[in-house]
């Protein structure tokens, strides 16, 4: 508990006081790749599926982790299809303002990989289509362009990313075919060409990433705002009294109600003794700790204690004894380790019963990860209940994931999902 408390305070106070400059957003971006003509060429002339002859570059801004802008600037040529067509060359290039997104952040890529991301881009601009063979050689065809991409990314450092590219374009009033020998004769009466000219391009090339944070808008993750050394030590500093505990009992001074607990006692979330069957007797000297007698008879009842077996069943089973973790912890918080050495005394009381342990965790993270978590919590208890005595031939024990029961935007609900319960079999 001392951690998550630690950690906690320690969150609230740099966040307080962080500089809103907390990522850089600008980057400088180039690629090299081939280009492709898809549409419209006459008849006979036949462009290569990879012909290496594009080249990009452009300056991109991030207004968050998640949007920006860019301005990029690309050219190149097109060619033949050696020995298969007639021959050309082509020459053009495009001025293009686009809007971006981060998908890496909006999907919460960083879920399976901090390494890999991928960006989405799209917007207009100008461009000019140069045929520099055929009836058209030397033509200024000047068109504007609508662009769409997509750019996968490998983080190889704070400031370089290698990245690839997949874009179409489509060129609007363009007037001759790419192979430049044939013009184009739409219907123009209206004035317009439309988007009759189709192209796409692939690049691999590096961003470049520029400022002086740690981080760029592409990679920064909110919730990973770290503290220095120097800004640890301020912070402990000012808290490391709150965190005394007096007792022993798990609960720090500052939240403890109770802070002269005696040894082994159990205790709740506040540090106050438990007292579950509400006799007057503390649990941690209650021999029936959950079936209510007199403290002469050490807090059993005076009556036969077969019944303890159907009354402890009944406590157990609808969820009134459980074991606590911290978030993404297989370890038994200290408080509530009691709840397994009660299960332990009661199963040697009664041999002819059974338990199996059963572990859940809360809805963050990944479900598969949460099964296999649930299911280190569960086995956890069970070597707790082994070491205590308990033959391993009455125990089970088994992960059942994350509880949906409660609500996962409360962090106290949360931490009730985070547990072990017992089921008497």
């Amino acid at each position: 508990m001392k951690k998550i408390i630690l950690s906690s305070l320690i969150a609230g106070a740099l966040a307080f006081g962080a500089n809103a400059q907390e990522f850089n957003k600008w980057s400088v971006e180039f690629g090299l790749g081939p280009n492709k003509p898809m549409a419209p060429l006459a008849g006979g002339y036949l462009s290569p599926t990879l012909n290496i002859g594009h080249a990009e570059l452009g300056v991109r801004y991030m207004f968050n982790e998640k949007f920006g802008t860019k301005l990029d600037y690309g050219f190149g040529s097109f060619k033949e299809v050696d020995g298969h067509s007639p021959s050309f060359n082509t020459k053009y290039f495009r001025l293009n303002l686009q809007g971006v997104a981060n998908i890496g952040r909006i999907m919460n890529f960083e879920s399976f990989s901090r390494k890999f991301g991928m960006l989405l881009h799209g917007g207009a601009g100008i461009g000019l289509v140069n045929p520099e063979e055929n009836l058209y050689n030397d033509f200024n065809d000047n068109v504007y362009t609508l662009i769409f991409g997509v750019t996968p990314q490998i983080k190889l450092s704070e400031k370089v990313a290698l990245v690839g590219d997949i874009s179409t374009i489509l060129n609007g009033r363009q007037t001759v075919t790419w192979d430049g020998s044939t013009a184009i004769r739409p219907d123009i009466s209206n004035g317009f060409y439309g988007a009759n000219g189709t192209w796409w391009t692939g690049t691999l090339g590096l961003n470049i990433y520029l400022g002086k944070s740690e981080q760029h808008a592409d990679w920064y993750i909110a919730a990973d705002k770290y503290a220095t050394k120097e800004e640890l030590a301020t912070q402990i500093n000012g808290i490391k009294d709150m965190l005394k505990d007096s007792d022993g009992d798990g609960v720090p001074d500052y939240l403890d109600k109770e802070p002269n607990t005696p040894a082994g006692a159990r205790v709740n979330s506040a540090g106050t003794t438990l007292d579950s069957d509400g006799d007057g007797t503390p649990d941690h000297v209650d021999k029936c700790p959950f079936l209510p007698g007199p403290a002469s008879t050490n807090g059993c009842p005076v009556e036969e204690i077969r019944e303890e077996v159907d009354y402890l069943k009944k406590a157990i089973n609808d969820g009134y004894v459980n074991v606590y973790y911290a978030f993404d912890s297989s370890k038994p918080l200290g408080y509530s380790i009691s709840a397994a050495n009660y299960v332990a005394n009661f199963l040697k009381r009664n041999p002819g019963v059974s338990v199996e342990v059963k572990g859940y965790a809360d809805e963050l993270g990944p479900e598969d990860y949460n099964i296999k978590l649930s299911e280190k919590r569960a086995k956890a208890v069970y070597d707790i209940l082994v070491a205590a005595g308990v033959d391993a031939s009455r125990l089970s024990y088994k992960g059942y994931g994350e509880d949906t029961s409660v609500d996962k935007a409360s962090a106290d609900a949360r931490q009730m999902a985070r547990r072990a319960s017992f089921e008497i079999k």
